[in-house]
């Protein structure tokens, strides 16, 4: 018989970005539901807001809809809000959808008005990592921070 085994690291998906900006401008773009929904996703992709509530036991219901028309549900059930250097949430495949991974944003403060951000996504399954990087989430996360640095940078 084989033992099955299931390391976290091997599922886990970390990009970040130094952004030229204070931690607190940086909290503002992810925590305004004005805001948010306006970066938020890779080049070419916009959201459909369901429902914005951006806090600590808050979620996020929208539709990431891709430059074909295509649309893609999600929810984002904000667990930790620890101000203005971290959030944690699950990211599910739409409202009540399963989960597809557990969220961390970082922020760190450089000084000299520079900030590092820190996405980190644990994915549900290894199955879920494969698909992940198979089609170039690793690159789309980057397009999306890029969108949140031209805002915050503006």
């Amino acid at each position: 018989m084989t033992a099955t085994h299931d390391n976290p690291a091997d599922r886990t998906m970390r990009i970040e970005r130094v952004i030229n900006a204070k931690p607190d401008e940086i909290w503002r773009a992810w925590t305004d539901p004005d805001l948010l929904p306006r970066w938020w996703g890779p080049d070419g992709f916009s959201c459909d807001t369901t429902r914005i509530d951006l806090r600590e036991g808050g979620e996020w219901v929208f539709d990431m809809i891709g430059p074909d028309g295509t649309r893609y549900p999600n929810q984002h059930e904000f667990v930790a809000y620890d101000r203005p250097n971290r959030i944690e949430y699950n990211l599910n495949r739409g409202a009540g959808g399963p989960k597809h991974a557990d969220v961390t944003v970082t922020i760190d403060d450089l000084g000299d008005g520079k900030s590092r951000l820190t996405l980190t996504m644990i994915m549900s399954d290894q199955a879920d990592y494969n698909a992940a990087m198979s089609m170039g989430a690793e690159r789309l996360g980057l397009q999306t921070l890029g969108k949140l640095a031209a805002l915050v940078e503006a």
